[in-house]
């Protein structure tokens, strides 16, 4: 999972890139970069690291330009070295910059489609394979300057071949930018507009709306599923559906953790659809768990503090945040390497003990991947003296691998693989645990928007949307995806700072 922008405007665009990529540094906390289009050249920063970490003074002064595109990224499969941090730069044809947001299924074959086209991918990231293979299908144009017919031609190509969840952004030298969406929405992706104050119309386009809001754009709509947005460097706003057979079918994750709650996506607010979380979670509390004597209802902060005030308020129990939170931890979730989030659950939370005292709790939180983190905040609420603990999961049992951009690993890493509810709480050393129905969290979404009839859910039914991903997949999966790989990985390559395309 990641974070994508791009802006078109008349005036320099380097600092509400900046703020866009802050505010959607919740996708991302690996790597930043942002590439502008100065005239005829790139302008180029990128590194490992937080946004306000990568971007000083000086970067921002050379990244001159109206147009620009920037990612923050979090990995999953591959490498996190500064080699691999994006936008990724091609030069021809044109030139080319790109950045993405997704997972590409078929990277392996798309690998071999580049070696055909005679160009080369110098890293393992699927966005620098994803970027060669829209240049090589850009290059059948042959003319100066590509017309809309042309870049929608393009990437036509590119849907034609590529499978996986991608929402791209896309810089071309001499034409301006581009943005796509796979075949199936998975991965979101918004559109914006402003007027400046020259009354001409400036366009955005961002992971999550909450970018649009920061730099002062307002929401038009959903970029649509295999829709392209072409915004030429003179402003003027093109789009097209480029792909066969699309159907909206979005990842359902992105509702219950990592999307920021006041951000708005396939039209639907993440904020009220994990009030409705709550909602259905408190219904299904006093249908099927009368039994349980609660006393105090405590969110494991932060994605899940919506979801347990609305519990707390349907049982007509206290709300009380029991755990104070150290915002300078990254999200524990995506951070590299099982060491390091096991370390980093102690260093980011810690109990308030009268809050659990003696008391009955009902621990709150969107999910429970692998398990070392509930079962660590379960005991932590345990040694502050709670009588007893119950856990409540605003998602159900994710039992399957995410391949569609999400870090949930192997499924012998995963907690709910090849165990029932009464062997996950006992993992998790609760005294009682109560997931989320599928139903009710697809309800839980839908309610705002319904013509949402489905979504990506691959992580609790094992049904992958696209095709080719079966056990050999997997296998390879699994060999990019374990701790121990990314470790190898990680002692093997270089973390040298990168300062490319004249910086």
């Amino acid at each position: 999972m990641c974070g994508v922008v791009g802006i078109v405007g008349f005036s320099p665009v380097n600092l509400a890139l900046y703020d866009a990529l802050t505010v959607l540094q919740h996708r991302g906390q690996d790597a930043a970069g942002i590439i502008t289009l100065d005239g005829d050249n790139f302008r180029q920063r990128k590194a490992n690291g937080y946004v306000r970490d990568v971007f000083e003074q000086k970067h921002m002064r050379r990244l001159k330009g109206n147009i620009g595109i920037g990612h923050v990224r979090y990995p999953t499969a591959g490498s996190s070295s500064a080699a691999e941090a994006q936008p990724f730069y091609a030069n021809s044809p044109f030139g080319i910059a790109l950045a993405h947001n997704g997972n590409l299924t078929n990277a392996r074959e798309l690998k071999l489609l580049c070696e055909q086209a005679r160009r080369h991918v110098n890293t393992t990231s699927d966005s620098e394979c994803l970027l060669n293979i829209f240049a090589w299908k850009l290059s059948a144009c042959d003319k100066a300057v590509p017309a809309p017919e042309d870049i929608f031609k393009a990437v036509h190509g590119v849907n034609a071949v590529v499978q996986g969840a991608y929402a791209v952004v896309s810089l071309i030298i001499g034409v301006g930018l581009v943005a796509f969406r796979d075949p199936f929405g998975i991965r979101p992706m918004v559109l914006g507009s402003r007027i400046n104050e020259e009354g001409k119309t400036e366009y955005m386009v961002a992971s999550e709306s909450v970018a649009l809001d920061v730099a002062g754009f307002k929401l038009l709509r959903d970029v649509q599923p295999g829709e392209a947005i072409f915004i030429t460097k003179e402003g003027k706003l093109h789009s097209a559906i480029c792909a066969d057979n699309v159907r909206l079918q979005p990842c359902i994750f992105e509702y219950v953790y990592f999307a920021r709650p006041d951000s708005i996506m396939n039209g639907v607010s993440v904020y009220a659809a994990r009030v409705r979380m709550g909602t259905k979670l408190a219904q299904q509390i006093q249908r099927d768990y009368k039994d349980l004597d609660i006393d105090v209802v405590i969110p494991i902060p932060e994605t899940s503090c919506d979801i347990a005030v609305q519990i707390a308020r349907m049982l007509g129990k206290p709300y009380r945040q029991g755990f104070v939170k150290n915002r300078y931890i990254g999200r524990t979730f995506i951070m590299p390497g099982q060491k390091q989030r096991k370390k980093s659950v102690r260093n980011k939370l810690n109990p308030i003990p009268a809050e659990f005292a003696g008391k009955k709790v009902l621990l709150v939180d969107d999910s429970i991947v692998r398990g070392t983190t509930s079962e660590q905040i379960v005991d932590m609420a345990h040694e502050a003296g709670a009588k007893a603990v119950y856990f409540a999961s605003a998602a159900p049992e994710i039992r399957y691998p995410n391949v569609y951009g999400i870090d949930m690993p192997t499924a012998k890493e995963l907690i709910a693989s090849g165990r029932d509810l009464e062997q996950i709480r006992s993992e998790i050393h609760a005294d009682a645990l109560i997931y989320q129905s599928l139903g009710d969290l697809e309800d839980a979404v839908r309610e705002e928007n319904p013509e949402l009839k489905d979504f990506e859910t691959s992580v609790f039914t094992g049904k992958y949307i696209t095709p080719g991903v079966d056990e050999e997949y997997f296998a390879y999966l699994d060999r990019q995806r374990s701790d121990d790989a990314k470790a190898d990985k990680a002692w093997n390559e270089s973390s040298e700072d990168l300062e490319l395309y004249n910086i």
